[in-house]
C-alpha cells in the first residue's frame, strides 16, 4: 500500500482480536453513532437491533461507535450477526461476553473490554456512510485484512492494484 501511495490504511494498534488465532478478509459496511444519555432502553435497543437487521451478509461490519465507556458487541449480537452470514465485526469501542464470542469462532476485533452495554446509553446514527477511525477513513465497499499483527483497510478504487501487486509479490 505504501508503494502505490496509500500508506495510511492502518488502523490504531490498540484494536485487537479477540481471538489470536482468527483472521478477517472482506468487503466493509459501515455504521456508527454516539452515546445519548437521553435516549430509553427501548430506543437503544430498537436502534442497536435496526442495525443488527440491516448488516448485509458477506460482508465485515466497521463500527466507529464515538465512545470508550460502552460495550458495541455482545454476545446476542454476535450470534445474530454471526447467523446472517456476516463476516466479522471491526470496532473502535468495546466488547463483552468475550468467553461466548470466542466459542463462536467469529472474527471480531475491539479495543477495550467492558461489561456495560448500550442499552439506555447509545444510538446508532448512520449505517453505509464513510466513517474514521484514526486517520484511516473507511467507506462501504472498501476491503478490511485483520489478523493478530493488525487491522488494514484497502480501499475499494485500490483493490485490484493491490491484489495484482500481491499476486506478482507472490509469483516473482
Amino acid at each position: 500500500m505504501r508503494e502505490i501511495g496509500h500508506p495510511n490504511c492502518t488502523l490504531p494498534h490498540d484494536i485487537r482480536p479477540l481471538d489470536d488465532s482468527l483472521t478477517l478478509a472482506g468487503p466493509i459496511w459501515t455504521c456508527s453513532g454516539r452515546i445519548d444519555e437521553s435516549i430509553s432502553n427501548d430506543d437503544s435497543l430498537m436502534s442497536w437491533t435496526g442495525l443488527l437487521s440491516k448488516a448485509p451478509s458477506g460482508k465485515v461490519l466497521v463500527c466507529q461507535p464515538n465512545d470508550s465507556t460502552i460495550a458495541h458487541m455482545g454476545e446476542l449480537s454476535a450470534e445474530t450477526l454471526k447467523h446472517r452470514g456476516v463476516l466479522g465485526y471491526v470496532v473502535d469501542g468495546g466488547n463483552r461476553d468475550s468467553d461466548f464470542i470466542k466459542k463462536l469462532e467469529w472474527p471480531l476485533f475491539f479495543r477495550y473490554y467492558t461489561p456495560r452495554d448500550v442499552v439506555g446509553r447509545w444510538r446508532v446514527d448512520s449505517m453505509g456512510e464513510p466513517i474514521v477511525i484514526g486517520d484511516v477513513e473507511i467507506t462501504s465497499g472498501d476491503w478490511i485484512l485483520a489478523d493478530i499483527d493488525g487491522v488494514v483497510v484497502i480501499p475499494q478504487s485500490l483493490i485490484e492494484t493491490v491484489l495484482d501487486k500481491t499476486v506478482q509479490y507472490h509469483v516473482d
